[in-house]
């Protein structure tokens, strides 16, 4: 891996028939950076990010991931990232710790590890007295911090994480972020889309796709410069009206 970037895309493209949803990107992603991918609906994130974790082969270009190609070893690249979507991973009929087997099972965990790794995890997000409580039973904050540490429970190199705060109230976001400074601290590199621009500020670096294209790449502080706003919602609603499609 080259300076120590953990991903890497070099005129990444994906073509559907004749619509090309994501249209020759580049960008690199450091060790343990907490990168923000931010797009209208319809911009092509979502496919670069399928694209970048192994489910979907590229049309043109190239990806490393974590040290492996995206195209030729998309299997090892899914074994060295963790992934969490705005609807959770978490199976609502299982127990807490059950959820926590079966993904490290699902990841390739020993049980001594798996049992190791969930009381260590219960214990860090107060969760002992849930151990036995059934998912669906958990209101959706604590939903969204299993989700998420489920995503993370391998210790993966890099975690993508898919608009993972749809739907909860301001405060709880503000919680789950400080779980995302935490895995960073710990040298996971984090990959984060989001509607929400004030999430966009908590980023080191941020990345805005329109049309399939990143039209802009900074740190916030350098794009609110560059833009002259106050705001990375200004700068975000800049680049958005110059999109001509609206449908992924």
């Amino acid at each position: 891996m080259k300076d120590n970037h953990v991903i890497i895309a070099e005129g990444l493209t994906k073509v559907f028939g004749e619509f090309v949803a994501v249209d020759h990107i580049s960008f690199q992603v450091k060790e343990g950076e907490i990168f923000g991918f931010l797009g209208a609906n319809g911009a092509g994130k979502t496919t670069a990010m399928r694209m970048l974790c192994g489910l979907s082969h590229p049309s043109e270009g190239k990806g490393i991931v974590a040290g492996f190609d995206i195209y030729k070893q998309a299997e090892e690249v899914k074994k060295n990232i963790g992934y969490m979507s705005q609807k959770f991973s978490l199976y609502d009929d299982l127990k807490v710790w059950e959820n926590l087997k079966l993904f490290g099972g699902i990841y390739g965990m020993s049980n001594k590890r798996i049992r190791e790794k969930t009381d260590q995890l219960l214990e860090e997000l107060g969760f002992q007295s849930e151990r036995n409580t059934m998912v669906k039973s958990l209101p959706l904050g604590w939903k969204q911090k299993l989700a998420f540490s489920l995503s993370i429970f391998h210790d993966p190199k890099i975690v993508f994480l898919d608009e993972p705060t749809g739907g909860v109230d301001p405060v709880t976001r503000r919680q789950f972020w400080e779980l995302i400074y935490q895995a960073a601290d710990r040298g996971i590199t984090v990959f984060v889309t989001t509607h929400y621009m004030d999430e966009a500020e908590y980023c080191d670096r941020v990345s805005i796709m329109v049309d399939g294209r990143i039209d802009a790449l900074d740190s916030p502080a350098m794009l609110k410069k560059t833009f002259e706003v106050e705001s990375m919602y200004d700068v975000f609603l800049q680049l958005a009206r110059k999109a001509k499609r609206s449908d992924n």
